[in-house]
């Protein structure tokens, strides 16, 4: 069984860096993923309020057999529940879904900017984190204007900044401003949902190396140091997916990767979506 190495965020918790994320996978399906993806050897889950499963994620994680310090789970605050009189209640929930007395990393989902409510926001999710039913707080699709107001206004600087991530939306000056606060960087849709897989680069050094394309851009993601969430639901592919530790691209295909940017976004713009 394969396991994924540990990065330890800026706050001293460690985190698998490669785990299995939920997205649009229906709640009475996910049990049956998650599970495959515990049984494969993942130990970070990723779901959030909105997509309605973490009730699933519970059910697996409860029967896994699995000590709970084993597991790391990550969820998320949805936009609707932003701002201090909904906040703690909205975790609260969230808790109560997964069957869990603490979640290992809470996220705000997206920073919502014409709401203007996530730095009061975060300041909840701090005190929450002071009450110790949470071991990490950060926020996803933050960009670098959004971080820096937050962390002019708050306490505790991000552990994680989870946001839309691959070869074709790499995101240079966001990973740069992270490296520079002890930030990590971690990608959602790693994959571009399949639409970097056809890339000519892509393809050859995965040819080059006796891999998948999809093996080729998780490797390249771990390469550069980012925390990945691929997610599939078919248990070869999850499988597959967490068998990319041995093998290392070299530095041309990395490079070869990088010129693959072209600013594709396969998800909505975190400046306007509100």
């Amino acid at each position: 069984m394969t396991s994924a190495p540990n990065v330890t965020l800026n706050n001293g918790v460690t985190m698998p860096q490669l785990g299995f994320g939920v997205f649009q996978v229906p709640d009475d399906a996910t049990t049956a993923a998650v599970s495959s993806a515990l049984e494969a050897g993942y130990r970070s889950i990723d779901t959030a309020a909105i997509y309605g499963n973490e009730r699933g994620t519970g059910k697996a994680l409860a029967t896994s057999g699995l000590a709970r310090e084993e597991l790391f789970v990550t969820t998320k605050l949805w936009n609707e529940d932003q701002g201090t009189g909904r906040a703690p209640a909205a975790f609260d929930a969230s808790l109560d879904k997964l069957g869990l007395d603490h979640v290992d990393l809470y996220l705000i989902h997206w920073p919502t900017p014409a709401r203007d409510l996530y730095v009061e926001t975060y300041k909840a999710l701090e005190k929450i984190l002071a009450g110790g039913r949470v071991r990490a707080i950060g926020v996803s699709n933050f960009q670098v204007p959004h971080l820096r107001r937050l962390m002019e206004h708050t306490g505790i600087t991000p552990a994680v900044n989870q946001v839309e991530l691959h070869p074709g939306l790499q995101q240079a000056e966001l990973r740069a401003f992270h490296a520079e606060h002890s930030i990590a960087t971690e990608a959602w849709s790693p994959l571009a949902q399949g639409a970097v897989l056809g890339d000519e680069a892509i393809v050859r050094i995965a040819a080059a190396h006796g891999v998948t394309p999809a093996q080729t851009v998780l490797r390249w993601h771990l390469q550069l140091g980012n925390i990945v969430i691929p997610k599939s639901v078919t248990p070869a592919r999850i499988r597959q997916n967490l068998d990319v530790f041995g093998f290392t691209l070299t530095d041309a295909e990395m490079a070869d990767i990088a010129g693959l940017d072209r600013g594709l976004r396969t998800g909505p713009d975190p400046d306007t979506l509100n």
